[in-house]
């Protein structure tokens, strides 16, 4: 179960987070903001990254919270 990335969508109800894979979200917010957060501290705790789409189902943002497999260069 760990470094499961923690995926934020758009939800009927407002805002999912959802494990990587699973059929079901871990929680519902009303925000997209408050949905962020929730997945931030989840990701943190596993050492995932953070996926967010926009309304549109588009990746928008990517952040890493764990060992990244392609840091960024510089």
């Amino acid at each position: 179960m760990a470094n499961k990335n923690q995926w934020v969508t758009k939800h009927q109800n407002g805002w999912a987070v959802r494990g990587e894979n699973n059929s079901k979200a871990t929680a519902v917010f009303p925000t997209q903001e408050a949905a962020r957060a929730r997945a931030v501290e989840i990701a943190k705790n596993q050492k995932s990254e953070v996926i967010i789409q926009n309304q549109q189902g588009k990746i928008r943002q990517k952040t890493s919270y764990g060992n990244d497999p392609f840091p960024p260069k510089g």
